[in-house]
């Protein structure tokens, strides 16, 4: 994971979006203080996007709406959470 300060960010942004894109993660800090982190983009990110793209799914920010030929195997989410509590 590189890490840049904000002085340095500023004058070669572009490189690390760049570096970014190819899956690096960037710290950006200021005066030595880590701020936040330049990350790439999440498959699930992009899943969505071809979702989208495909006019599968409608996509306003939030959560995900219309998602058709989706199909998930195994338990919900929230049964393996409530199993793994007890």
């Amino acid at each position: 994971m590189l890490s840049i300060g904000i002085k340095e960010l500023k004058a070669k942004l572009s490189s690390f979006v760049e570096k970014a894109s190819h899956g690096e993660k960037v710290v950006i800090t200021d005066h030595g203080r880590e701020v936040a982190l330049i990350v790439p983009i999440s498959s699930e990110r992009s899943a969505v996007k071809a979702l989208i793209e495909a006019n599968k799914a409608k996509w306003k920010g939030g959560k995900p709406i219309g998602i058709k030929g989706i199909h998930i195997k195994g338990k919900l989410l929230s049964e393996t959470i409530l199993e793994e509590r007890h």
